[in-house]
C-alpha cells in the first residue's frame, strides 16, 4: 500500500508494483477483472440436497470469482459496480471478518488502483484506446459519486405563498468538494485530450526495448526505466513546426501538473498529522536533521541554493530521505513553538524567533525540492496522513489529484523523451546526459496556488484541441502575416495568442474564483 501512496512514481511504476502490495483477496479480484467473461454452460452450483438425475439445477446468482467461470459473457456495468462497492464496504477485507481498512483509505486505494490499471502502461505519446477511456470515465464516475452525498447545511431564502421571505437551512455539497471536484474533472479531461492530439504525428516513432542496439540509435535510454521503448526521430531531428508544437504541448501539460500539485498540496495540508507519526519523531530538530544539515540550516549566512548544492541529490532515495528529515524537523519546531508552558519534553533553550527562522528556511528548501524534483515519491508525513485520514472527502480529493498529477508527469516525461532524442540527433555530443524533469527553468520558485495555476491554464487551455496538422496549417498562415508585418516586435509571442478559442468555459472560471481562500501549499510541510 505504501507504494501506491507515493506521488512521484509514474503510473507505469505504480502498476508494476501493484501485485506486491495487495492482499491475496485483492489480487484475486484484480486477476478476475482482467480475466475473460463467463461460460454459463460450465457454471456449477453446490446445494445441500442432490438434484434429480437429468434435471438441471435451479438458477443461482453467478459469481465472477467462481473457479469454473467461463469466457463467453462479459459482466454488465451493474455487476462491476456492485463488486466495486462491495469491496469498498468490506474495507478490502474479502473474508468479511471486519479487519478491513477505513472507508476513506479504501476509496483512496480504489482510485489509485484504477488509475494504475488504466494509465499504468502509457509508455508512448499516443491516444488512449476507446476501451480504456470508457472504463476510466465509467469507473471514476462511480467512485466520485460518493462526493455527491457529502453535504453541509447552508442558509437559503424561501418565499412562502403569501410572498413573505424566510431564511431556511438547505443541504449543499461540501464547499471544498464543490470547488475542487469540477476543477479536477476538467484537468482529467484535458490530459486525455492532449494525448489525443498525438494521433496524427509521424515525425517520431518508438523502438521496442528488445530491439538491436543499431535500431535504437544514439537516443537509447540511460536511466533506470529500462522497460520503456526508445524514441527515434529522423536523422536531422524534428522539423521546426513539430518542435514548437511539442514545446507547446509540454507547456499545457506542465500547467495541468502544477494545478494538480497545488490542489493536492492544499488537501494534504488540511489533513491532520497522525499521533503515531508525532510519537515517532525525535525530540529535537538536530536529531532529525543530523549535525551537518542542522549546522547548514542554522548558519547565519544561510542560502538555500548553496545548501542544496552541498548535499547529495544524485538518487531518488537520497532526495526523499532529505525531504523526510526536513519535514520532521519542521513539525518538531512547530510543536515547540506551540508549547509555551515550558513543561513539555519538547522544550529547549532555542529561542522562539530562532525556531521560526529555522522553520522558514526548512520550508524554503522543501519548496525548492518540490519544484526541482516533481517526480519524487511522497514523504513519510504524506503517507501517514493518507493512511490514517478519516475524512472521505479529503481522501477522494487527495487520491484523484494525485493520479492526475502522476499522469501529467508521465506525459511530460514522454514529451521530454522525444525532445531529448531530437537534441541528440541535432548535436550528438550535447545529449550525453539527461537532467531530471523540473517544473520550470526560468520562472521564480514560489508556492503553487490552485486559483492562480488554473487561471493560467484556462488562458491557454482554449487551444488544447489543436493537433499537429492544425498547428502546421496555422503556422503557415502566421508566417505569411509575419512577412507583411516586418519590424513589429510584438509578433514574437503571437503564435500563442492567435490560436482559436475552442474550449473556453466561463462557468468553470467562475467556480475557480472561489478557490482564493485556500492556503498555499507551503503550510503542508
Amino acid at each position: 500500500m505504501v507504494r501506491f501512496l507515493k506521488r512521484g512514481y509514474s503510473l507505469d511504476r505504480l502498476v508494476r508494483g501493484r501485485g506486491m502490495s495487495e492482499s491475496s483477496g485483492s489480487r484475486e479480484e484484480s486477476q478476475t477483472f482482467e480475466s475473460g467473461p463467463l461460460d454459463d454452460d460450465k457454471m456449477l452450483f453446490r446445494s445441500q440436497g442432490s438434484s434429480a438425475t437429468g434435471q438441471p439445477p435451479e438458477q443461482a446468482p453467478k459469481s465472477r470469482f467462481s473457479k469454473d467461470a467461463g469466457v463467453k459473457e462479459q459482466p454488465s456495468d451493474m455487476e462491476l459496480m456492485k463488486e466495486r462497492f462491495a469491496k469498498l464496504l468490506l474495507g478490502e477485507d474479502m473474508s468479511g471478518g471486519g479487519i478491513g481498512v477505513s472507508s476513506a483509505l479504501a476509496l483512496s486505494n480504489a482510485i489509485t488502483n484504477l488509475a494504475a490499471s488504466v494509465f499504468g502502461e502509457q509508455w508512448r505519446l499516443e491516444p488512449m484506446s476507446a476501451e480504456r477511456k470508457a472504463r476510466w470515465r465509467r469507473e471514476i464516475n462511480w467512485l466520485l459519486s460518493v462526493t455527491d452525498h457529502i453535504v453541509e447545511f447552508v442558509p437559503s431564502q424561501q418565499i412562502s405563498k403569501d410572498g413573505t421571505s424566510m431564511e431556511i437551512m438547505v443541504t449543499q455539497q461540501r464547499k471544498d468538494l464543490l470547488m475542487n471536484i469540477p476543477a479536477l474533472r476538467k484537468l482529467d479531461a484535458m490530459l486525455i485530450e492532449y494525448l489525443d492530439n498525438f494521433k496524427d504525428q509521424n515525425e517520431f516513432w518508438y523502438v521496442s526495448r528488445d530491439a538491436d542496439e543499431s535500431e535504437k540509435g544514439n537516443a537509447r535510454r540511460t536511466d533506470d526505466k529500462w522497460w520503456l521503448p526508445t524514441v527515434r526521430v529522423p536523422p536531422d531531428g524534428l522539423s521546426d513546426v513539430s518542435r514548437k508544437w511539442l514545446q507547446y504541448q509540454k507547456e499545457l501539460v506542465n500547467q495541468v501538473l502544477k494545478a494538480a500539485m497545488a490542489i493536492n498540496a492544499n488537501v494534504l495540508m488540511e489533513m491532520e498529522i497522525p499521533e503515531s507519526y508525532i510519537e515517532s519523531l525525535p525530540k529535537n530538530g538536530r536529531a532529525s536533521l543530523g549535525d551537518s544539515l542542522y549546522r547548514n540550516i542554522t548558519d547565519d549566512d544561510f542560502d538555500p541554493e548553496e545548501f542544496l548544492s552541498s548535499v547529495d541529490l544524485s538518487t531518488e532515495h537520497k532526495i526523499l530521505d532529505l525531504k523526510n528529515r526536513i519535514e520532521a524537523s519542521v513539525i518538531i519546531w512547530k510543536r515547540k513553538m506551540h508549547n509555551k508552558d515550558g513543561k513539555s519534553a519538547w522544550g529547549s533553550a532555542v529561542s522562539m524567533e530562532k525556531r521560526e527562522q529555522f522553520e522558514e528556511r526548512a520550508e524554503t528548501i522543501l519548496l525548492i525540492l518540490k519544484h526541482r524534483f516533481p517526480g519524487i515519491p511522497q514523504s513519510d508525513l504524506d503517507i501517514n496522513k493518507i493512511q490514517y485520514n478519516k475524512d472521505i472527502g479529503h481522501s477522494i480529493l487527495e487520491s484523484y489529484s494525485r493520479v492526475i498529477e502522476s499522469l501529467a508527469f508521465t506525459v511530460m516525461s514522454r514529451i521530454e523523451d522525444v525532445l531529448y532524442a531530437d537534441s541528440v540527433s541535432q548535436d550528438a555530443t550535447g545529449g550525453s546526459s539527461r537532467r531530471r524533469l523540473s517544473l520550470t527553468d526560468s520562472e521564480p520558485i514560489k508556492p503553487l496556488d490552485p486559483k492562480e495555476e488554473i487561471e493560467k491554464l484556462n488562458k491557454i487551455e482554449a487551444n488544447n484541441l489543436m493537433t499537429l496538422q492544425d498547428f502546421m496549417g496555422w503556422q503557415m498562415d502566421q508566417n505569411t502575416e509575419t512577412k507583411k508585418e516586418k519590424g513589429n516586435s510584438e509578433d514574437e509571442g503571437k503564435w500563442m495568442r492567435k490560436l482559436p478559442n475552442l474550449v473556453t468555459n466561463k462557468k468553470f472560471l467562475e467556480k475557480i474564483e472561489n478557490l482564493g481562500g485556500l492556503r498555499s501549499p507551503t503550510a503542508r510541510h
